[in-house]
């Protein structure tokens, strides 16, 4: 017993010593500083590898499906598949989350996540939201835990498809890159970041298509970039928004260009999306956003829609330089209770607009003038499918020199757009990576 007794206090203070490897029953930290640990080679899971990364480690999987829920709490640790469509984490319909990040200036690069009863990655500062609570909301947050931001992180590269919530969810964290990315039969949405202010946050050169919603911004405030993606496809393709379920309300100042936004209101996707169906652009409460040279087209119902959320009215929301087409109107503002909207105007061109006249009543600058509301006949949503059901995604650009290139260093505060630099994209804006047509 004395001689196991020695053992154990020499190999924890191996392990203590900084740039030491390490060792355990379930795999081996090779030496030094920033070192790369591989999956299998090097621990026989992903979650394993995790669990013996330090700070500036690369933990990189080889090809496989790996059935786990891998959970990083060590800051500045890279998650990187060596083939994004052959590492695979798969929930099985058994498991909440695929890959929860709950330490900063961690990287989830080139792999698949699928099949997950909530969410493919969840980021998060909120202790309830990292372990699954509360209910099915895994992360919606009005109770008394303080709020506490992750205070970094970046998705890159990373396909996730049918997962019963959303696909990557970003929730209470700030200064955050989402990029590269596909995601498609998100039961509830694509791509989601919620409750941050200021969020410092940049959404871009994503696909989100054939789920209920392909992008939801909620109570997200500030620095809050939502650029040159595609959002096509869905039930409703992007929403910013207030929302009483989340702390940090009202939701305000995003800034949402340069996307192709297109074809929303298809049959084929799961259905909960609030009864919203064939929207391109929802704007619930939301006030200070600029909305700037989108493409907005081939939306059955509405290419942009303005709206309050209960007690909460949109204010000095900007629509400026957007490219509307071939919706079923192109604008549409709507008060039908007791909150309504001031200062929001229009500038961009002459779309179809609901009141009629927009361009002209509303047009730039507002100046705090109260919105003018109007209704329209909309189209019934059609049935949805199971998110289980949803199509397989299409082949995804790999990480570039995902093998060979080390571990990646998150910014502290990501490098945003040059918005004044963004023009409306072009109809095929990532159609080589898409299933959905955008007209």
């Amino acid at each position: 017993m004395r001689f196991l007794a020695i053992v154990a206090i020499l190999g924890l203070s191996a392990a203590l010593v900084s740039g030491c490897g390490s060792s355990s029953a379930e795999g081996h930290r090779p030496d030094g500083a920033g070192v790369t640990i591989r999956v299998p080679a090097d621990a026989p899971t992903i979650s394993a590898a995790v669990s013996l990364a330090q700070a500036g480690d690369l933990v990189l999987v080889a090809p496989g499906e790996y059935h786990e829920t891998v959970k990083i709490a060590t800051p500045r640790v890279t998650l990187r598949g060596e083939v994004r469509e052959k590492v695979v984490v798969d929930g099985q319909l058994k498991r909440d989350n695929g890959v929860v990040v709950s330490a900063p200036g961690v990287a989830v690069e080139n792999l698949t996540v699928r099949n997950h009863t909530q969410n493919g990655v969840l980021v998060t500062g909120s202790v309830k939201a990292a372990s699954g609570l509360p209910g099915h909301g895994g992360g919606y947050d009005t109770g008394d835990e303080p709020i506490r931001f992750l205070t970094s992180f970046l998705v890159s590269h990373v396909t996730a498809t049918r997962n019963g919530l959303y696909g990557i969810y970003a929730f209470s964290a700030q200064n955050g890159v989402i990029e590269q990315s596909y995601t498609s039969g998100g039961a509830d949405s694509g791509i989601y970041v919620g409750q941050c202010k200021p969020c410092r946050t940049v959404v871009r050169d994503n696909v989100a298509e054939l789920n209920a919603v392909g992008y939801e911004g909620t109570n997200a405030s500030g620095d809050m970039y939502v650029a040159g993606n595609r959002f096509s496809g869905n039930r409703v393709g992007l929403t910013t928004n207030s929302d009483h379920q989340e702390k940090l309300l009202p939701q305000r100042d995003s800034v949402v260009a340069g996307n192709l936004v297109a074809a929303n209101g298809q049959a084929a996707t799961p259905e909960q999306a609030d009864g919203g169906w064939g929207i391109g652009i929802g704007i619930d409460g939301g006030s200070g956003n600029q909305v700037l040279r989108n493409r907005i087209a081939g939306n059955a119902n509405a290419g942009l829609v303005l709206t309050a959320t209960q007690d909460v009215p949109p204010k000095d929301n900007q629509i400026v330089g957007d490219v509307f087409a071939a919706n079923g109107i192109d604008v549409g503002w709507t008060f039908p209770g007791t909150t309504k909207g001031s200062g929001n105007c229009l500038d961009s061109g002459v779309p179809h607009t609901i009141p009629e006249g927009l361009v002209t009543s509303a047009a730039c600058p507002a100046a705090g003038a109260a919105s003018p509301s109007g209704a329209w006949t909309r189209a019934k949503p059609p049935a949805g499918i199971p998110f289980t059901d949803v199509a397989a995604p299409p082949s995804q650009p790999q990480f570039p020199d995902a093998r060979t290139a080390g571990p990646t260093v998150v910014p502290a505060v990501p490098e945003f757009p040059d918005v004044a630099k963004i023009q409306a994209p072009a109809a095929s804006l990532l159609a080589d990576r898409a299933s959905v047509a955008a007209a």
